[in-house]
């Protein structure tokens, strides 16, 4: 072997062909024997001599050459691959040569047993330091890329057809995977430039194919090697665009039916990288730490954003639709997967998790706090071992803002249920904050309180939160599946309630939080409930006036406290009310029912705080009826501004006031039981109210100012409300008609309680959730939400507007706030419940009552409700002009399209709704420009489902040009209508805007077809034949879709549109469909130079249609906008010269609106010759000459007009032989106007 450079060139030559044979032959037996074989295809090489290859002769470079061809065409036998690829790492290679050995290689793979793929790509990845570097890592991607697949398939269809395919067992393949991944890393960590090569052939095959570039193998790799911190940062950035890219084009396929049928497969990149989190199971540990990483990159960069000044917006509870947000909640899938997967990172993830919670104060963290509480459920007892790092949390909790404190004890609620020490912890630190300086503290003290109050059936038995302290781990575990005593746990209970009792000297913030949270409690823990009567009942009793004659019945001023000259509120006397009414409901529903066996002592003790509670209120009643406005020195004349400390402290009174009333109508009409006397008293408190809420209405009428227009929010419960309304209007019993008549007499009273249900659905829409009892329980709100809709739904069908308005003195009708609440519940349900909705359709269907969940049919209920408000609106169309109504008319269209979104747009009732919508835009001309936008928008919104809209478009467009007629006065618009609804007062700007909205959406579409064109005309690796095909389908689908538009700017572009916003739109428009007609052409271009094909004759008749359809009348339109603006400024100069002082603003306006009007023109100039510019490019490469269809462009800068010209050339001569004697004169005439003009420029710069 030594030796075998000595040799001369003729017995090296015949060495080598003898061990090709015995390879091709497939005899060798193992590799030791191509060392040799190396070595002396490296020694023929570097021979200068000249070597008999079959009749002629080579030098030893080229006979290598040939050897390595032959060698590499044969059949190599898979055990010696390995051998080979090796052995071919010490042969010197040139490019070409290289590039046949890897190919080769790639292709033996899948001849392979799998065990022996790992070494085989190893040896392949060393042999790519020589060159060849993207060739290895494709192949190798799309290697496991297919077999994945292929395990998916099998999968998915367990029974394969093709039984010769020996299946892979998954274990074995994932095993091989993660072993290649490694190798892979291994390499990038020596030859940087592979990392590179992979990251930059990733984005190129992105561009063409994101389901081949970013499949679960190369996600997987990717991020283990994103683990090395220099690639780390690209390969971070490139995983969050391709995510956030591929959710776009989701998005953009979803509003498309167009573009759906045009690609039927889509692209979910999240599907895939959850895939990867589940493969990493199989032992991939350096895909794990990638996987943390991306998931916080992913939540940090797409989190809630928090608009300026203003609280953050918390959307966790609604349906993310855009695409930042579900890349965070991608983000939060990917770390709770991956924390359930992998054991070893667990209390990392946590730490992080915790760690943001806490930095992170200040922007929304509402996702981290909802992973957290996910995390949490996932696996409690898991946490015990990291509970220190909750503890830690702990310390901070009173520098936290109160939204996070109460997020982040309500997630790790779960913990405190197994582990002592991190519920003692807390215990302590919350005892600290009630006593801190800080209110926050305060209030965080109380939540956590609350909780453990809520939640404390089930966390221990011991007597004291201290004598814990030493317990070992095997009594905790002892202590939670023990037998507790309800004893030990009281004595536990009281001593948080008497820390809660000294809360309520406190300010009235935290006092609120008390009472809103006392009713939970309760109802959680019922042996609570006497130790809270009472400290609630004391807490009255400092307020209430027990003499029966005394007028008001509750000492008012002892609520608000002054401090200098501002004044506060100190007692939330209506909440306190509110809440002692809600409890004592709750008592006497369940505890009295509860008693009958226990003892007497505790009964007498229990009725002797209900029967108080009783004759306080009852007292309070009568007191408030009988009290006029001057007994709480509120009346007409009093002062209600924000800007004085009286007007404050009258503010303050009013809304307590008006509190109590609504809280002692809610009590009085549970109480009643349907009596009349009752609901006589419920009238009266009423009456109290509306006398309050009058005079504050009238007051904010006169002060503007934003803080008082607000209305207060409203204290009966969500469920009195669902109960008040189905009373008020749906109860038919005889024995309840009487007493009934009492309430339902008074219109006041009845549009108050729809305008209450209206402000409980707002709440439950913005922050979802609502205030009293029940209000933080998704299952009870949804409940009673069925209820008020069915009532509204029933109220607003059964009565129509147009009969109640004859009755009507001011405010909205009921039937008009019963179509708002309508349209509110409707938009909340598909926001908050949406898994819901089908139970939600089927309460509202009382005819069928007893169909089971599984055979709901969405879109038959959904169609059965639109139909409905379909009738209300063709009545209010055809109703007569006096009683047209815009507002319901708007709100009812608005009630259409959001039920429309229910409807599944393959079916029948669909296209039914869409031919409804048509018909009704076509023969209804309506004026009230708010309706005709909704009603068109609604068109296109469902239109765009079912088909594309140009079409449509185009319609539109022809009423619209017939409407406004020609920018030539002389012709004569042909009257064709299609759609009535464009008439003379919508067609500009109203429907103009609206079309041109709708076509740039149809542009953007055809822009991003054209991106895709361009991406599969540049990928070669698909089988040809089926590339084609979809390169043809998209290309006819842009020409058409293109086509069609240029005939809706065909018409666009002759109308007399006024000037403004529809002139600078379409221009603007027109610019961006030039610009795309450039990109079009920019394609084919590319087309001819990959391929011999010739253009499609398609594409010819489009350039022709723009040749003869828009160009000219571009330029026309152009003229038009010119003279439209030369004659508001000649106007505007002749104004300048009768008043020359007061005008020069009005000049400077004008100047500027013209420059800005006129800005796009150069613009659309450029686009269009750009276009004409690219088209000469592709007639040279295509052969055809595309230009023959194209005017000569007018040159717009130096036009000379003939007629004009020679008038002014006559002037000239006849001023010159009247001028002649007085040479100087005209001199310094010439000088004074060249000292003129460029002022003149000036002022036209400003």
């Amino acid at each position: 072997m030594l030796e075998a450079r000595q040799l001369p060139g003729h017995a090296l030559a015949e060495l080598a062909s003898l061990f090709v044979d015995v390879i091709k032959g497939g005899s060798l037996s193992n590799g030791k024997s191509l060392e040799l074989f190396s070595t002396v295809l490296t020694a023929l090489a570097s021979s200068k001599e000249n070597l008999a290859y079959g009749k002629g002769e080579l030098n030893g470079e080229e006979f290598k050459k040939q050897l390595i061809n032959t060698l590499c065409s044969s059949k190599w036998d898979p055990r010696c691959v390995i051998h080979l690829a090796n052995m071919f790492r010490d042969i010197p290679l040139s490019g070409e040569e290289l590039q046949f050995v890897v190919e080769k290689v790639l292709r033996m793979f899948s001849k392979l047993d799998l065990q022996e793929i790992p070494p085989l790509v190893y040896q392949l990845l060393l042999l790519s330091a020589k060159g060849s570097k993207k060739t290895v890592l494709e192949g190798i991607i799309s290697f496991f890329n297919q077999l994945d697949k292929r395990q998916k398939e099998e999968q998915r269809v367990p029974e394969s057809v093709d039984l010769e395919v020996a299946t892979t067992p998954l274990d074995q393949l994932r095993h091989v995977e993660g072993t290649v991944i490694l190798h892979i890393v291994s390499v990038i960590n020596l030859d940087q430039d592979l990392g590179e090569e992979l990251i930059k052939h990733l984005k190129t095959e992105q561009q063409k194919d994101p389901g081949r570039a970013l499949c679960p193998f190369s996600v997987a790799l990717l991020l283990s090697v994103a683990v090395k911190h220099r690639l780390q940062e690209q390969i971070f950035d490139f995983l969050k665009t391709s995510i956030t890219r591929s959710c776009k084009d989701l998005q953009f396929l979803q509003a498309s039916k167009f573009l759906q049928d045009l690609f039927p497969q889509q692209y979910d990149i999240t599907a895939v990288i959850l895939e990867v989190v589940k493969n990493s199971a199989f032992g991939w540990d350096h895909v794990t730490q990638g996987l943390v990483e991306l998931g916080f990159s992913l939540m940090e960069s797409y989190e809630p954003k928090k608009p300026f000044g203003g609280k953050a917006a918390d959307n966790s509870y609604g349906l993310s639709k855009m695409p930042a947000q579900q890349a965070c909640r991608l983000g939060a899938s990917i770390l709770l997967e991956t924390f359930k997967v992998h054991e070893p990172i667990r209390s990392d993830i946590l730490e992080q998790v915790l760690n943001r919670v806490l930095t992170k104060a200040a922007s929304p963290v509402s996702h981290f706090i909802d992973l957290l509480s996910n995390i949490v459920v996932s696996a409690p007892l898991v946490l015990q071992t990291s509970s220190s790092k909750v503890t830690e949390t702990f310390d901070n909790l009173s520098f936290l803002p109160i939204d996070t404190v109460q997020g982040l004890l309500r997630a790790v609620q779960p913990l405190l249920k197994v582990s002592m020490s991190v519920r003692d912890s807390l215990i302590l630190v919350l005892q600290k904050a009630i006593f801190s300086r800080q209110l926050d503290a305060r209030k965080a003290a109380v939540a956590g309180f609350l909780l453990l109050l809520r939640n404390f059936k089930v966390l221990g038995s011991l007597s004291s939160s201290q004598c814990s302290q030493a317990i070992g781990a095997t009594q905790v575990q002892a202590d939670v599946h023990a037998c507790y005593n309800s004893a030990a746990n009281e004595a536990f209970c009281l001593e948080i309630l008497g820390s809660l009792r000294r809360c309520l000297s406190q300010q009235a913030d935290v006092r609120l939080m008390l009472y809103e949270g006392f009713y939970d409690v309760l109802r959680r823990n019922s042996q609570l409930a006497s130790s809270i009567m009472e400290t609630l009942l004391s807490q009255i009793k400092q307020y209430y006036l027990p003499q029966p004659d005394l007028l008001p019945p509750l000492k008012l001023e002892g609520c608000i406290m002054a401090q200098g000259d501002q004044i506060f509120l100190q007692e939330p006397l209506a909440h306190l009310l509110c809440c002692i009414q809600h409890c004592l409901a709750w008592y006497k529903s369940t505890v009295r029912l509860c008693q009958g066996a226990e003892d007497d002592e505790e009964e007498e003790e229990g009725v002797g705080f209900e029967q108080n509670f009783e004759e306080m209120l009852e007292s309070v009643t009568r007191r408030m009826i009988k009290s006029e406005l001057e007994d709480f020195e509120l009346d007409k004349s009093a002062d209600f501004s924000l800007s004085s400390g009286v007007g404050v402290k009258n503010n303050i009174y009013a809304i307590q006031v008006m509190g109590i009333c609504e809280v002692l109508i809610e009590y009085n009409f549970n109480i009643g039981n349907f009596s009349k006397n009752k609901f006589e008293d419920v009238l009266g408190l009423f009456t109290c109210y509306n006398k309050l809420s009058e005079i504050l209405k009238e007051k904010a009428g006169k002060n503007k100012s934003a803080l008082n227009n607000k209305t207060a929010r409203s204290f009966l419960s969500m469920g009195f409300v669902s109960t008040l309304l189905t009373a008020l209007f749906r109860d038919n019993a005889q024995s309840h008609e009487e007493s009934l008549a009492v309430l339902r007499s008074s219109t006041e009273f009845l549009r108050y309680a729809v305008s209450v249900a209206l402000q409980k659905v707002q709440q439950l829409e913005e922050t979802g959730q609502t205030d009293g009892p029940d209000g933080q329980n998704p299952e009870k709100m949804f409940q009673n939400l069925c209820k008020i809709t069915q009532v509204l739904l029933w109220r607003y069908t059964s009565i129509p507007t147009v009969v109640e308005e004859s009755g009507k003195k001011k405010g909205k009708s009921i039937s008009l706030l019963c179509l708002e609440g309508l349209l509110r519940i409707f938009n909340t349900v598909q926001q908050l419940y949406s898994a819901k909705i089908p139970q939600f359709l089927q309460a509202l269907d009382i005819t069928d009552g007893d169909a089971e969940e599984a055979d709901i049919n969405v879109t038959e209920k959904a169609a059965f409700q639109i139909r409905q408000f379909q009738r209300s609106l063709v009545n209010q169309l055809s109703s007569a002009e006096d009683d047209f109504n815009a507002k319901e008319t708007q709100s009812l269209i608005t009630v259409l399209s959001t039920l429309s979104k229910l409807l599944d747009p393959a079916s029948q009732q669909f296209l039914q709704f869409l031919t409804w919508t048509v018909k009704v835009c076509k023969e209804n001309a309506l004026e009230d420009i708010s309706c005709c936008k909704g009603l068109l928008s609604l068109l296109f919104s469902v239109h765009v489902l079912y088909k594309s809209p140009v079409g449509l478009l185009r319609e539109l467009a022809q009423d619209i040009h017939a409407c406004l007629g020609d920018i030539d006065q002389d012709i004569e618009v042909e009257g064709r209508c299609h759609f009535a609804v464009v008439n003379a007062k919508t067609a500009a700007p109203t429907v103009c805007l609206l079309v041109l909205g709708q076509v740039d959406k149809v542009l953007e579409e055809v822009d991003w077809l054209i991106k895709k064109l361009t991406s599969l005309g540049s990928d070669t690796s698909e089988d040809p034949s089926q590339a084609s095909n979809q390169t043809q389908a998209l290309e006819k689908g842009v020409i058409l879709q293109l086509g069609t538009l240029l005939t809706v700017y065909h018409e666009l572009v002759q109308t007399a549109l006024p000037a403004g916003s529809c002139v600078d739109t379409l221009l603007r428009s027109l610019s961006k469909t030039y610009t795309i007609l450039t990109s079009l052409i920019k394609h084919y271009i590319q087309a001819c130079r990959s391929s011999t094909n010739t253009i499609p004759g398609r594409l010819e008749k489009l350039v022709k249609l723009s040749g003869s359809h828009l160009t000219p009348q571009c330029y026309s339109f152009i003229t038009y906008v010119q003279n439209i603006h030369s004659e508001s400024l000649s106007f505007v100069e002749e104004k300048k010269k009768k008043k020359k002082e007061d005008e020069a603003a009005a000049v400077s306006t004008v100047m500027a609106k013209v420059l800005r009007e006129t800005k796009p023109i150069p613009n659309l100039i450029f686009a269009i010759e750009q276009y004409e510019k690219f088209l000469i490019h592709l007639s040279k490469k295509s052969k055809v000459n595309l230009m023959q269809y194209m005017k000569l462009s007018t040159s717009r800068d130096f036009r000379i007009n003939a007629s004009v010209l020679d008038s002014a050339l006559q002037e000239r001569n006849s001023e010159d032989t009247e001028n002649e004697p007085h040479n100087d004169q005209s001199s310094t005439a010439e000088q004074t106007d060249e000292n003129q003009e460029p002022k003149k420029k000036r002022q036209r710069k400003k």
